[in-house]
Parts: C-alpha cells; structure tokens; sequence
C-alpha cells in the first residue's frame, strides 16, 4: 500500500515538472524572444534570400580570368499580384505585353505562394527604370544576384558554365539548392562548386502596404549573411592558353601544356574552341544548343576526352623500358631496309636506315628499330610465354599514366583503352603473340591515349622516371592537396633517361631529325613527331616535347587532327607555345610564322547526311549551325605552306620536311 502510495506521487511530480517547462517555454516565446513574431507578421516580412558571390578564378600569374558582373531577377509572388498595368510593365522590361502574360502564367503554374522568377537576369536600365515604378506592381520585387564574366573570351572547355539547377541537383543537394539556384555543371565550375558557391545569406525584410521594402526587421537580428565563394589559383598561363587556342584556330585537336616539376596544367586547349560568354546570360540555351549541334563537337573536351593513338610518340617509352628490361642498351643497332617482316605481315618504314641505333632510331623515328625492341621486350622470357610477358610489359607502360584516367581535376575524363593479355586471349582464342600485336611498338593498334597522358608520358620524361599527378588548381586560398606533391615513379632508373634525352634532342636539333621545323632560337627543344594513322581520312599529325632539357619547366602534347605529319602543323604549333612560356614573346622570323599558322584551316569536310553535301566551316569560334554553309578549299596546300615556314632551311631538306622524313646526311 506504501509502495502504491509514493508512486502516486511520482508520477504527479513528474506531471508538475512538465507543466512548468512548457508554461516557462511559452513564456519565453510570447513574452522575451520575438522569433514568434516575425513567422505571425509572415504577411509584411518576407524573406529575401542573398546569393553570394562565387569565387573567382585566377591564372598563375594572378591575373583574374573568372570573375562576376551584378545581375537582376524579377521575381513574382501569385496570390499577392493585383492587377497592374501590363502594358507599363512590358516597356520598363523591353518585352511585350505577352510575354508579361505567359510569364505570369508559368509563375502561377510553378506556386502561387511563393516567390518564383518572373524575369531573369534583367539589364541595368531595366533594372533602374523597374525600380521607381516597382510600387505599382504588387507581388512582385526585384532580386540581385552576380552571373560570371570571362574577360579573355576563351577556355570554354575549361571552365565550363554555371547553369539554374533542376529538380535532380535539389534533391542530391540536402537541402541547399532552391529553385532558381544556380551551379557549376562542367569543367572548373563544376569540379569545384562546393568551393566557389559559397554560403547563401537571408534578410528579413519588412513590406508596407505599397510593396515597398521597408529595411531588414529588428536591424537585421535575425538574418544571415551571405559569404562569398573562395576563390581559386590556377596553373593557367592565361598567355599560352590564348596563343594556343589562336594556334588552333580552324583546327581539330587539342594541346595540354604541363609544367613536370609541379604537375601543374598551363595550358588546355581544345579545338573547335568556344568563347565561354555564350553561356552566360538569357540566351545561354539557344547558344548551348548550337554548341551540341556543330558537327565539329566543340563541347567535347578533347584533352580528357579524345582518344587517339599515340603513334610514334610513344617510341620513347618503348625505348626506355628496352633499357631498363636489359634486351638492348645504347649500343644496340639494328638494320633497317625500310621496313620491318612480322611474320607475313610488313610493318614500313619511311625510309632505309641500313645499321642504325636507338639515338638515331628515336631522331628519324624508325619503325623498324622499334618493331626489333619490342619483339626482344616481348620474347625475352621465351617464345611460350609471350602472353604474360606482354602482360607484364602492358603494366610497366601503364605506369605512364596510359590506359587509365590520372584523375585531373575536371568531370567526364575518359581513360583510353589499351588491351591487357585476357582480352587478346578471347579475341584470337590464345593463339597469339608479338607479331599479332606488332602495330603497339609504333604506338597504334590496340592503345589509344587522351592528349593529357600523352602530355603526362612527356612530363615523366622530363623529370626523369616520375610525374606529379596533373592538375588544374594550385590553390583553393592557401589550401593545397597532399596528391599534388606526391611523386608516381614509374619504375625506369633515372640513368636510362638521358640517352633516350639524346636522341629526342637530336630530333629537334639536328640536320636528320624529323622536327626541325621546331628549333627555338637559345633553347634546347627535346621532342618527338608522329603521324597517327586514321581511318576515318587523313592522318593526325602529333608532337610532344619538354624544354629545357636540363631543369625543364615546360612538357607538351600537341595533337592536330587530320594535318598529316607531325613535324608540318603539331611540333611547329608546340615550339611557339614553348617559346611563349619560357621567353614572353616570339622573335624574329618566327613572330611571322605564327600568324601564318593562325590562319590555315585544317578542318576536315564534312557530309550533310540529310542533303549528302559536303561541308565545311571557316570559324571555329563561330557556333551557329551550318545550314548554308558550302563546300570551301584551303588557300594553300600543305606543300607549299610548309616551304613558306622553311626560309633558313637548304633546298635539299624541302622534300625531307613534307614527307617528315630526316634529311639525308650523304
């Protein structure tokens, strides 16, 4: 009976307790905090969202290449519209009186109690004469936010653009995308959204009778404050970036430009390019759909996304893991008669080398030199076990970044194929071996590569037997990834490095290489031509190269699509950028030749498959459709462009340079 009777008064005492904490809570919300308020007084305040500016992005020089320009939203509130003058309306927003009415409509469409964009992006003037008549307008308020500006008008590839989110992006958000937000959907802005967006601010502001904002309730004691995106340093050399896609200009292809020591992007190029403004403002969709519909695919980011063998760029790589597996050594000649027999099937040559080695091999790219150090590569561990020695030779090659994505800070970055032992052994049942996969010493076949990893391979090179992961952003303020100094060895010892050095140096430098078109005045060019085999019409023409050679600050990749051989349109192209980078300008003679080669137009003719005529466009920059266009010819022919840019070069090499043959020494 005591145990019954002191429970009853428990529980009475705990009923007591939770009746003086909810009297104490109401006490508190009526009486000393006013939160309570201002959701009753929901009627006069309204809740103005602020939108931070998002960061901007600066180029290695702390030049600002990304930056914003103030906008305004008409924005509309339904039930609280009373009627108005529509004609008013429309010429303070230069638009007609029935685009005031379908805006309306659609606004009602999407709610009619809360504030929905009526108009956006409204110039200054509009903004300036809606301002002083805005009273006569109730339900509506005008919205201030900032769209980006890109001052230099390129790298639309690049930076991407920032685009309204839609219903996906706002319920993958958790919460922080609104309607009629806005977020980066490709390149940097997209990659680094979380970073530039910054924080969105909330004032409460206070409405009289005639609509008109009366200031931010209590003095502001309960709104947010926006805080602007941070803003990022790049690796951009906006001057080579701009130097390459003039270069590009008419051109289909791509140049990456990295700094090895760093692991650092100077420049991106992806040609067809687009000015980036395009995308920016009310007519961002009609452009980005002139954009998808160009039959040159200037959206496509061809330095993470085009895939191209390598060709005989890759001979270097082949001839450094011929050093380092010991199945030839600087000494090493093989003959070459102008061709290489694999099996029944004959591998060309450009030319008869006779006795040759593998410095000579790599300055007059030899196929067949090439053909002999992958055949001993591939059968130094018997003729039985070819297959897992091509295996074991496809992963010692992957570590130069090939047939994987190396993870640069951009989306949709594809990684190339290159075809391990499985896949052969499905395709040829196991019955295969070096002579079925001969065209991977030359760099074609079954291996193709993004520009990025071929410009990687070179950065490798340059540093002697490693690389740091590529990237794009230096800095996000004084914040700097712990990837972005590690060093990826690739498992060649730095000794073998510097005969392989040679002869990329002797490429450039000398009389029988296969570049020399590309001899920067006071510096030593190390590089590699190549002219990659398509079979969809004329052969890409391919360059990579680093400089100096001693401390190198500059490793590139230059690939010119349907331009024939390397050493006419890609090295040339590469040798300008190098020498922009390393001494601010281009001199003399040179400074010519670069507007020479500004203006070829290399685009390859296309068909309408709708009319079956042939097509082709004279302004890459340019993103209108083509629906007029006609069929048009180069003004030059590649023969006697190249003679134009050979003034200092003796009659004798003329046929030499256009056949991108080395120059006879007899």
């Amino acid at each position: 009976m005591d145990q019954l009777f002191n429970r009853k008064y428990i529980v009475q005492g705990l009923f007591i307790v939770i009746a003086l904490i909810l009297l104490g809570k109401l006490f508190y919300i009526q009486i000393i905090s006013d939160a309570a308020f201002v959701s009753a007084e929901s009627n006069v305040l309204r809740k103005i969202y602020k939108y931070p500016a998002r960061g901007a992005i600066l180029d290695r020089h702390m030049k600002v290449i990304v930056q914003n320009e103030p906008v305004y939203d008409l924005m509309v509130t339904p039930n609280e519209v009373k009627p108005f003058d529509t004609l008013a309306l429309a010429k303070a927003l230069d638009i007609t009186v029935d685009e005031v009415r379908k805006n309306l409509k659609k606004a009602r469409g999407k709610s009619t109690y809360q504030s929905t964009p009526f108009l956006k992006q409204i110039s200054v003037q509009s903004y300036a004469r809606l301002q002083e008549m805005l009273y006569r307008f109730p339900g509506f308020r005008t919205q201030d936010r900032t769209i980006r500006h890109y001052p230099d008008s390129v790298g639309g590839q690049l930076f991407g653009y920032v685009k309204e989110v839609d219903s996906a992006d706002i319920a993958k958000s958790e919460g922080f995308y609104r309607p009629g937000d806005y977020k980066g959907k490709s390149g940097i802005e997209r990659s680094y959204e979380e970073i530039l967006r910054g924080e969105k601010g909330v004032i409460n502001t206070v409405y009289d009778a005639h609509n008109t904002p009366q200031g931010s309730y209590a003095d502001g004691k309960y709104d947010i404050n926006a805080v602007s995106g941070e803003r990022l340093i790049s690796g951009i050399d906006m001057r080579i970036q701009k130097l390459g896609e003039e270069l590009m200009n008419n051109k289909v292809g791509a140049i990456v430009a990295i700094e090895p020591s760093s692991g650092e992007v100077l420049a991106f190029v992806s040609s067809p390019g687009y000015d980036p403004n395009l995308l920016v403002g009310r007519s961002q969709g009609n452009n980005y759909m002139s954009l998808i519909g160009n039959p040159y695919k200037p959206s496509m980011v061809r330095p993470i996304q085009g895939r191209y063998p390598p060709g005989s760029s890759f001979k270097p790589i082949d001839a450094l893991l011929g050093l380092q597996e010991g199945v030839i050594d600087v000494n090493t000649t093989f003959n070459c008669p102008g061709y290489y027999m694999a099996g029944n099937h004959k591998v060309k040559c450009e030319h008869v080398d006779g006795n040759i080695s593998m410095r000579r091999g790599i300055a007059r790219s030899c196929n067949t030199y090439f053909c002999y150090v992958f055949q001993k590569l591939i059968t130094r561990n018997g003729m039985k076990n070819q297959r897992q020695t091509y295996q074991d030779w496809r992963d010692k090659i992957a570590k130069f970044g090939f047939g994987q994505t190396l993870d640069i800070d951009l989306p949709f970055e594809k990684a190339g194929y290159f075809y391990n032992s499985d896949h052969y052994d499905k395709i040829y049942n196991k019955r295969w071996g070096y002579t079925t996969v001969i065209s991977q010493a030359i760099g074609q076949g079954e291996i193709t590569a993004t520009p990025l990893q071929i410009a990687n391979a070179m950065a490798v090179i340059a540093n002697r037997g490693y690389y740091i992961k590529p990237h794009l952003i230096r800095a996000m303020g004084d914040k700097i990834k712990k990837e972005y100094v590690e060093k990826n060895y690739v498992g060649v010892d730095a000794k073998y490095f510097e005969p392989v050095i040679d002869g990329m140096q002797d490429c450039v430098n000398t009389s029988w290489g296969t570049a020399i078109l590309s001899r920067i005045p006071d510096v030593v060019l190390c590089g590699k031509t190549g002219t990659v085999q398509n079979p969809h019409g004329k052969n890409h023409s391919v360059f990579i190269g680093f400089a100096p050679r001693d401390n190198p600050k500059i490793a590139i990749a230059v690939i010119v699509e349907n331009a024939g051989y390397g050493s006419t349109y890609a090295a040339p192209i590469a040798s300008y950028m190098i020498e922009k980078y390393l001494k601010g300008n281009i001199s003399g003679a040179r400074a010519s030749q670069v507007e020479w080669m500004k203006n070829q137009n290399l685009l390859p003719v296309l068909k309408d498959k709708t009319k079956g005529i042939k097509l082709t466009k004279t302004d890459s920059l340019s993103i209108k459709k083509i629906d007029s266009a006609k069929r048009a010819k180069d003004s030059l022919r590649i023969k006697s462009a190249t003679i134009k840019q050979t003034v200092a070069i003796k009659p004798r090499e003329f046929k030499a340079i256009i056949d991108d043959k080395p120059v006879s020494n007899k």
